[in-house]
C-alpha cells in the first residue's frame, strides 16, 4: 500500500461548485490533519504487512521470496518517500520562519 500522494495533491473542497466559496481556516487544518493522518496509517500498514510476510517466510508458512521481496521493497520505498516529505515540510517551515515581515 503506497502513500496516496494524489489526495494530498489536490484539494478537496466540499463546495468547488460554488463561485467564492472558501474553506474556513479550522477546516483546512482538520482536512489536512484527516490526510495527514490517512497517508501515517497507510505507511504503518505497509511496514506490518511486509514484517508480517517476512516473519511467514522466516517461519516456513509461505515460500514465495518474490512476493515477500516486493512487499518488503514497496514499503521501503513508502518510507523513503515519507522521510523526504518530512524533511522538505521542515526545510519550509524553516524558510518561512527566516522570513522578515
Amino acid at each position: 500500500m503506497a502513500i496516496n500522494i494524489q489526495a494530498l495533491q489536490t484539494p478537496t473542497l466540499q463546495n468547488q461548485g460554488s463561485v467564492g466559496s472558501k474553506l474556513s481556516v479550522g477546516e483546512a487544518q482538520g482536512q489536512f490533519a484527516g490526510q495527514l493522518k490517512n497517508a501515517i496509517e497507510q505507511l504503518n500498514a505497509s511496514q506490518i504487512q511486509s514484517d508480517l510476510k517476512t516473519e511467514a517466510l522466516v517461519n516456513g508458512e509461505i515460500d514465495d521470496l518474490h512476493d515477500v521481496m516486493i512487499t518488503a521493497q514497496k514499503a521501503s520505498v513508502t518510507l523513503n518517500t515519507a522521510v523526504e516529505v518530512q524533511r522538505k515540510a521542515i526545510d519550509a517551515y524553516n524558510e518561512i520562519m527566516r522570513m522578515q515581515i
